[in-house]
């Protein structure tokens, strides 16, 4: 009776530390997301300040903000960040639409408030 109990505390502590791995996994992937996801918000914001605002330049920041929101939108069960990568790719498609149009300075104020709270969710405190 005592080996099977102690068997079953061993394979419990095992799991939940399996879980837990899982879960810093899933946060660790989080914050490095984020971070790739800032790098590209500030290539947007000097391509929308650029003199010229080369729409070529403007799309290629969009894309790689895109490519991380994919990394993000099925891997979370948490709320906000949910509806932060939800507006962020509402802010991405509405910068496109606008540089699509030929707006010369699109507003990226959306893109950049969305990007700031995933980062504020991926990397608490």
């Amino acid at each position: 009776m005592k080996r099977r109990l102690a068997l079953a505390v061993t394979t419990a502590a095992a799991l939940t530390a399996l879980v837990g791995c899982g879960a810093l996994d899933k946060a660790m992937d989080c914050v490095a997301t984020a971070e790739a996801i800032a790098t590209s918000v500030d290539k947007l914001q000097r391509a929308a300040s650029n003199a010229t605002n080369d729409p070529t330049q403007l799309n290629e920041a969009l894309n790689e903000i895109s490519t991380e929101l994919g990394k993000l939108k099925d891997t979370t069960d948490n709320a906000d960040l949910s509806k932060a990568v939800d507006d962020l790719t509402k802010g991405v498609e509405s910068v496109r639409t606008a540089v699509e149009q030929g707006d010369a300075t699109p507003d990226i104020k959306p893109v950049t408030d969305a990007a700031g709270e995933i980062g504020k969710v991926c990397t608490p405190g």
